[in-house]
């Protein structure tokens, strides 16, 4: 059987040591927590419902002039008090759901959050999240982690980092120079990591108890930085929420780059990179984006991920790894609408010689609706996992891989009644990818606050995701007391099947194998979706 083509993978996801100087011994006044002093200067935060938050503190320097596409730099120190009280800029990215258009770079900024009243010497356990997007838009600001602090006595840390070409540009020019390219905003991620082990002490963390998460492409992000040799020592956990191990050869991301530098008009010239550099933000945001994973093969990330997790080449600790019922559910939501000839006509630009036999397995009913080339298809980019491995059987065969190797406790978000990712009239999101985000950070779209609807079922599950989380992140094993029982996948081969108003329960592996077809699909996207 031959496998699915990359373009509909693209096409899928075109639809992610401290020197303590202690804080005042003086609380301040309600709505206002103490001054905490971090390497570059002293920072000023916010409190809220039992929160402290210390917002928008810049991590490294501006990636402007010569630091656009190089290593990330140290920032500048700071005297006096900054005010950390709001997020900081958006890393350059064009509209889009995940948030409003931003041209401004600079935008290397990061945030903590905390338990209201906590000092240097409580030690808490932190959990750094790592936003998706695709790795082209995204930010921070859609994790609000004050949520899951309040509810689990956990110390949240979110970052920014640079996107789309800005962050994951390969050039053969650059190469020549630095040794390697396209991994910027991987090197963004790292520094944010060694922040956090240099600073979160003074914030009452503890930098050897630190769980680095991300979802969809902070998935892949993770799954980055279990292989990357100088991330290795960041973090004593991890967790992968709808997200897999993509990445391409630095010969791949060199000519892709090269297409990019004719599009914006710099290919003539004997140095692309300096014209590159010359470029207006807004004019390289709006150039056609190749798909950008990381970059294996190079001094930053020396092995290809997927290929090291299955050899056992990644960092020896506990894992939280899932994804969601209806993953492809989110991306194929512009097919709302197709035709049956539609739907047929995309199976077989995707499958080819294949066709048949998918459409043989997904075939078109008597009574369709507006809806049922949506679902279908995205049962199918669920099943097959044609967003770069995302969600169905390629999911289950990660979770086998790292079980094989380290403590893996495996879920599969089955809440299919929610809010889903953005209201469409008539559509049933089910459990699309993203859709459990809400549940565990009640956050932001386009700056706007999201208030889902949740019933009491719903908001019971949105409970227990939080406790479940924050456990993994204190102990390293996410069972808890009173609630369902999560035992591991290595010990028991069994996946967390997360449901609404008390119903999850643990099920057999081989209920979801067959949920998602996997005796199919397994074959047929061997070497890869």
């Amino acid at each position: 059987m031959s496998r699915s083509p990359r373009s509909t993978s693209a096409a899928v996801l075109a639809g992610l040591l401290l020197t303590c100087l202690p804080a005042p011994a003086a609380l301040a006044a309600p709505g206002r927590p103490p001054v905490v002093h971090t390497q570059s200067g002293a920072v000023s935060g916010v409190q809220a419902e039992g929160v402290d938050g210390y917002l928008g503190i810049p991590y490294a320097a501006p990636p402007v002039g010569e630091l656009r596409w190089s290593p990330p730099q140290p920032p500048a120190r700071w005297d006096g008090v900054r005010a950390a009280d709001a997020y900081g800029n958006r890393c350059p990215a064009t509209e889009s759901v995940n948030g409003p258009r931003s041209e401004t770079e600079d935008c290397l900024f990061v945030n903590v959050q905390r338990p209201a009243g906590t000092t240097p010497d409580d030690r808490l356990p932190v959990y750094v999240f790592i936003h998706g997007g695709g790795l082209v838009n995204g930010s921070s600001d859609q994790a609000d982690m004050a949520a899951i602090v309040a509810a689990t006595g956990i110390v949240g840390v979110t970052m920014n980092y640079r996107l789309g070409l800005l962050g994951f540009l390969g050039h053969p020019e650059l190469t020549a120079r630095q040794g390697e390219s396209g991994n910027y905003g991987l090197m963004d991620q790292q520094a944010a990591l060694r922040w956090v082990q240099q600073n979160i002490a003074a914030f009452g963390g503890d930098p050897g108890r630190v769980t680095i998460g991300g979802e969809s492409a902070g998935g892949w992000s993770v799954c980055s930085h279990l292989v990357a040799p100088g991330s290795r020592d960041l973090f004593a956990a991890a967790m992968i929420q709808s997200g897999s191990c993509p990445s391409r050869s630095q010969d791949a991301a060199d000519a892709e780059g090269q297409v990019v530098a004719q599009a914006v008009g710099c290919a003539p010239f004997a140095s692309a990179v300096a014209c590159l550099r010359d470029t207006p933000v807004g004019q390289l945001i709006d150039a056609p984006t190749p798909v950008v994973p990381p970059v294996a093969g190079t001094p930053f990330l020396p092995s290809d991920p997927r290929g090291a997790v299955a050899t056992g080449d990644f960092a020896e600790v506990p894992v939280v790894v899932g994804a969601t019922r209806d993953e492809g559910r989110t991306f194929m939501a512009g097919s709302i609408g197709w035709t049956r000839e539609q739907y047929e006509t995309w199976v077989r630009e995707a499958f080819a010689e294949d066709a048949d036999a998918v459409l043989a397995r997904y075939p078109w009913p008597a009574d369709a609706d507006e809806s049922t080339g949506a679902h279908l298809a995205g049962a199918i980019v669920t099943d097959a996992g044609l967003g770069f491995g995302i969600g169905g059987c390629p999911n289950r065969a990660l979770t086998r891989d790292l079980a094989a190797h380290v403590p893996t406790w495996a879920y599969e978000f089955a809440a299919r009644t929610g809010p889903g990712v953005r209201p469409i009239p008539g559509y049933e999101w089910g459990a699309g990818h993203a859709a459990e985000l809400a549940y565990l950070f009640p956050s932001f779209h386009n700056g706007v606050p999201i208030a889902p609807t949740f019933d009491a079922g719903e908001q019971q599950l949105a409970a227990e995701m939080k406790q479940y989380w924050g456990a993994f992140v204190r102990q390293g094993d996410p069972g808890v007391p009173g609630q369902a029982a999560w035992p591991s996948y290595g010990a028991e081969q069994v996946v967390l099947s997360l449901q609404p108003a008390g119903r999850s329960a643990a099920v057999p592996d081989a209920a979801v194998a067959e949920e998602h077809q996997c005796a199919f699909w397994d074959p047929l996207t061997a070497d890869g979706a």
